[in-house]
């Protein structure tokens, strides 16, 4: 057997995954809480403790598996700064941070139109570039002390085999810095000043070394070990079933956010406004997709209202006609700006009946995401929203169109990094697939009306 180690970092937690490459299955993973160090000049990521968590988890793996080489995925929305020594120029700031915000105006006049890159404007530093912009601002000797600009896969394999890369899944993920439909560097990059500092674009499927001789020591696996390019962890998810569907069809990533992607899609034109965007695919094809920050608003609500999981309460929910309407989640999403509510006094119901209405919720923001790129065809779903039959059903109503998902895991971003390093990939990749909705009742797609229309009187 050949194993594969994933480097998968997500904005909430990071892992350090074994995927079995014969069976294109995780089999083995380690997790740890990717934590934002709010001391020093702003909210960053703790690089530190997540660079002993990979050493650590890779020197126990090693000694079970016969790991054959590394792949890296990480969450869109951040970038990373070296300087002439190979060290981090600035901290890497935490995309969630206001800070680019209070130079918007600024960044607005020198950030390309969303018709060349597919990116949106988005709040804080969710545009990459709208980041560099206010760095470069804040600390005006920033821009001559960089040496190398490369995105966060990127990162994470440098540290691993010390070679520098971009690839286009990262550079296409709302940065401003790239135009997908031309395969090159937008103008902001020249706007800034670092056209001559990008690392050099190559595939996520690039091999770029080997790992260093103090990695190899510190973790036990063998110095030939070889690191792979890496990837933006929702085109991982793409990526595993680029060759098991014909397009069109979908794909929606669950996680902190819900992305949803549609290769094959006939969408002419779409809409900045609403969260749309084009992202890049890991054979560096455009495809249109969509989101919202669907686990955070899950967490949230979830929480807030003490919500208690069931699949037995639609009926109840349906009659009484309780919704959530949009948005939990404010500075993202199809729905920016406006504020939630519920339209019935959620102590009124039961925290079963909190739950399916939050299911709903989520799944009627997850339709329109999927209505705004044009999609069809079958609707593949990952994460963990998979385990909720609520979710599915109303998805299944709204769309009209199949829900499936794979056998025998919660997520195709391990697996879809691990390909990046197997020979073939997608086509060797060994997948099933099983529906997700037993039947649609009437009552979910009068509600899911009823919902639309509430949500457009606002």
């Amino acid at each position: 057997m050949t194993y594969v180690a994933v480097v998968d970092i997500g904005k909430t937690n990071a892992k350090l995954a074994i995927v079995d490459s014969d069976k294109s299955q995780e089999v083995d993973v380690r997790t740890a809480p990717n934590q934002v160090v709010q001391s020093g000049p702003y909210p960053h990521f703790d690089v530190t403790s997540l660079w002993q968590f990979l050493l650590n988890s890779l020197k126990e793996f090693s000694g079970t598996y016969a790991i054959t080489s590394i792949s890296v995925t990480t969450h869109g929305a951040s970038i990373v700064l070296l300087d002439d020594k190979g060290e981090l120029a600035s901290p890497i700031l935490d995309y969630e941070y206001d800070g680019p915000d209070r130079v918007v105006g600024e960044y607005n006049r020198i950030r390309p139109v969303f018709s060349k890159t597919g990116s949106p404007r988005l709040s804080g530093g969710l545009n990459a570039g709208a980041q560099l912009h206010w760095l470069f601002q804040q600390d005006d000797t920033l821009a001559g002390r960089v040496k190398t600009v490369l995105m966060y896969p990127q990162y994470w394999a440098y540290r691993l085999c010390g070679a520098l890369a971009n690839e286009p899944t990262s550079l296409g993920c709302h940065t401003d810095l790239w135009c997908p439909n031309d395969s090159e560097f937008s103008g902001l990059v020249d706007a800034l000043g670092i056209r001559q500092t990008m690392a050099p674009v190559t595939l996520p499927s690039s091999k770029l070394g080997t790992i260093l001789p103090d990695v190899a020591q510190a973790t036990g696996l063998a110095v030939d070990t070889p690191v792979y390019c890496g990837i933006h962890d929702s085109n991982a998810s793409l990526y595993t079933h680029i060759s098991k569907f014909k397009a069109p069809f979908s794909v929606v990533s669950t996680g902190t956010w819900v992305v949803c992607m549609s290769p094959g899609s006939d969408a002419e034109q779409l809409d900045e406004s609403r969260d749309t965007l084009l992202n890049v695919s890991a054979l560096g094809k455009p495809v249109p997709s969509s989101r919202f920050m669907g686990g955070r608003e899950y967490d949230y609500l979830f929480e807030q209202y003490a919500a208690e999981k069931t699949d037995q309460i639609l009926d109840s929910v349906i009659k009484k006609y309780a919704f959530i309407l949009p948005s939990v989640e404010t500075g993202s999403g199809p729905f920016q700006n406006r504020h939630y509510k519920w339209t019935v006094d959620p102590k009124t119901l039961s925290p079963q009946e909190r739950y399916c209405v939050i299911s709903f919720y989520l799944a009627l923001m997850t339709d329109v995401c999927l209505e705004l790129i044009s999609a069809a065809g079958p609707t593949v779903l990952e994460g963990p929203f998979t385990q909720n039959e609520i979710y599915c059903a109303m998805l299944g109503a709204a769309t009209g169109r199949d829900v499936v998902s794979t056998d025998g895991q919660s997520t195709g971003t391990s697996i879809g990094a691990a390909l990046l390093a197997t020979a073939n990939a997608p086509s060797s990749y060994k997948i099933s697939y099983r529906s997700l909705i037993r039947g649609v009742p009437d009552t979910l797609v009068s509600y899911r009306d009823t919902w639309l229309e509430k949500v457009e009187s606002m």
